[in-house]
């Protein structure tokens, strides 16, 4: 046994995914808005693709960067830095240039989805375009927390935080869009890196202000979109975030005098039966047998703040019997609550669009950012490499761009790889070995014979190859 074969690749799925981020413009992007100083930032398209591109082949901390630098590597891609040249590259960078990739991150997301309908067909761009006789749907827009272990004492920034653990807190805005019968995959639309002790809703109105943005220029200005939040960015700043955007919401409200006064106003009448664990269907009557029920009723957000602030809508209740109710009575707790468990949620969406029933199945599915959350962390965000933390908030937006392309590439092949995870996606298209011959000038890779994946490996290189003309996004 010997490592010594220079012209074997454990990675060639690089080629053709880094092929499409260059025609995204990856490099471009990154040349033109990082204004990193002194020679660390010099070549700033180049490093970054280098990031980018380690990310996607299953980078995790700085040193891994060296998977980039073996065999045969350097014949088929332009240049790969060194670890430690892009470490110093990373912990260069200033809060103003951690905004200045978000804002890269952006505009690739665009050129991608214009790409590779990473979101489904084209969104109508105005209101001439539109078909009146098109059933309108909401566009998911989630935003949630989650907590980024850390080991170490010189982890700038890192705290316990809310789940008692040490870590560093990542804020993050995903986006599924209504295609035919079901919605696309989540991408990533915004991301904010922040102490590990802060408070889940700081920093949340600006995320949420640059997310609905990203949102509309993906979708058009004609695209219904829905927030999603749980009760800890129940707060007047997220919430009119998204309304000044052009965006409904649906966010969790905390148990309060005023929300269980509105409880109490519910008719007995006024509860339906829903689609819930234990459910069953009847259909003589075309209802479901359930313990979970729904209703709503008519409420005004934020009512005890200034008029400025009042949001008109819908307060959504469901309840489902509470099995801790005679430990309940004996504490002494209100009757309304001793056989019910109640969890409600304020919402804006049209009625008519969704209604009782939909509009409630529709805030359960949140849950799916928790999803993205663990893809995250089963690949670039399973450590953050630097104890500098603007070297880690600039990894988190990387690893959102490598989070994004490697979905993008997916979207080019088959439709089971379309919502994979990134492993899934990682293990059948990227990690592919390859040995690279020349002849005549030209490089040729010779891939394994009967690799499962073959065909989807091919429809990806073909399209990125020759890809299709950029198109509206």
């Amino acid at each position: 046994m010997a490592f010594d074969d220079p012209n074997l690749v454990s990675a060639a799925g690089l080629v053709p995914v880094l092929a499409l981020a260059e025609s995204a413009g990856l490099r471009t992007l990154a040349d033109e808005h990082l204004s990193v100083p002194t020679d660390k930032g010099a070549n700033a398209g180049l490093k970054v693709s280098s990031l980018v591109g380690g990310m996607v082949a299953g980078a995790d901390s700085i040193d891994d960067m060296a998977l980039l630098r073996h065999g045969g590597m350097s014949r088929i891609f332009t240049r790969a830095y060194a670890p430690s040249t892009l470490g110093s590259f990373l912990r260069a960078f200033t809060f103003g240039h951690v905004r200045q990739l978000d804002a890269l991150a952006s505009r690739f997301l665009v050129a991608l989805a214009g790409l590779t309908r990473l979101l489904g067909a084209p969104a109508p761009r105005d209101d001439a375009d539109a078909d009146p006789g098109s059933v309108a749907r909401y566009a998911l827009l989630d935003v949630d927390d989650t907590i980024i272990e850390v080991h170490g004492h010189a982890k700038q920034g890192a705290g316990f935080g809310y789940s008692g653990v040490r870590g560093l807190n990542a804020l993050l805005a995903t986006l599924a869009v209504p295609f035919a019968a079901a919605t696309t995959a989540p991408v990533i639309v915004a991301q904010r890196l922040r102490r590990g002790s802060a408070g889940s809703p700081r920093g949340a109105k600006r995320l949420v202000g640059d997310a609905v943005r990203t949102a509309r220029r993906l979708l058009g200005k004609t695209q219904l979109i829905l927030v999603r939040m749980d009760s800890a960015f129940y707060g007047r700043g997220a919430v009119h975030a998204a309304l000044a955007g052009g965006a409904a919401v649906s966010v969790t409200v905390r148990m309060d005098k005023r929300v269980k006064a509105a409880i109490a106003t519910i008719h007995a009448a006024a509860w339906t039966s829903i689609e819930y664990t234990d459910a069953i269907f009847d259909e003589a009557t075309g209802r479901w047998i359930s313990r979970a029920e729904v209703a709503e009723v008519p409420f005004t957000a934020f009512a005890a703040q200034k008029k400025a602030d009042h949001v008109p809508g819908r307060l959504v209740v469901r309840r489902i019997p509470d099995f801790n109710a005679e430990k309940n009575t004996a504490a002494g707790q209100d009757a309304l609550f001793d056989v019910w468990r109640f969890h409600a949620f304020f919402t804006t969406a049209d009625p008519e669009v969704l209604d009782t029933v939909a509009v409630d199945k529709t805030h359960r599915g949140h849950a799916v950012i928790e999803q993205v959350h663990a893809d995250l962390k089963n690949s670039a965000l399973a450590h953050l490499p630097s104890g500098v933390f603007n070297a880690n908030a600039a990894w988190l937006v990387l690893a959102v761009i490598a989070f994004n392309l490697t979905r993008a590439a997916a979207s080019l092949t088959e439709p089971d790889l379309v919502k994979a995870t990134t492993a899934t996606i990682r293990r059948k298209l990227i990690t592919v070995p390859a040995r690279v011959a020349t002849s005549a000038r030209r490089i040729t890779l010779h891939l394994p014979k009967a690799w499962p994946w073959e065909a989807a490996w091919t429809v990806l290189f073909d399209r990125v190859s020759d890809p299709p003309p950029v198109l509206a996004a």
